[in-house]
């Protein structure tokens, strides 16, 4: 699966994490992410609490955008510190999309994700 954001490919090779264990899991004790990389968690229902992260046990930065069922950013962090315990989007999202740092700097909140 590819993730693309007005046709620029975000990554290429994407993990999807969409039980309550993969979820959990994330990223915590991983490698960090190469490029074209990517992890993606879908919420079972739209909403802040729903897709509110942490970096507990993540030892790597990264980039997140938050996209809504529409599938439209609504919010886009950048270079996400290693154990930042609390990672709240400012407005209700379906997908955490956790990318390597650097990735997102062209993402911009009302822009269209495409999953390819």
């Amino acid at each position: 699966m590819e993730i693309l954001c007005n046709g620029v490919i975000l990554a290429d090779r994407v993990k999807i994490c969409d039980n309550i264990f993969s979820k959990t899991r994330g990223l915590m004790l991983s490698r960090p992410l190469k490029k074209g990389q990517g992890l993606v968690l879908r919420a079972n229902e739209e909403g802040v609490l729903e897709t509110t992260i942490h970096m507990m046990f993540v030892f790597f930065g990264i980039d997140v955008v938050w996209v809504n069922g529409g599938m439209e950013v609504v919010d886009v962090r950048e270079n996400i510190r290693a154990f930042t315990p609390l990672i709240v989007p400012k407005k209700a999202a379906k997908y955490v999309i956790e990318l390597p740092t650097g990735t997102a700097r062209h993402v911009n909140v009302g822009d269209v994700i495409e999953f390819n």
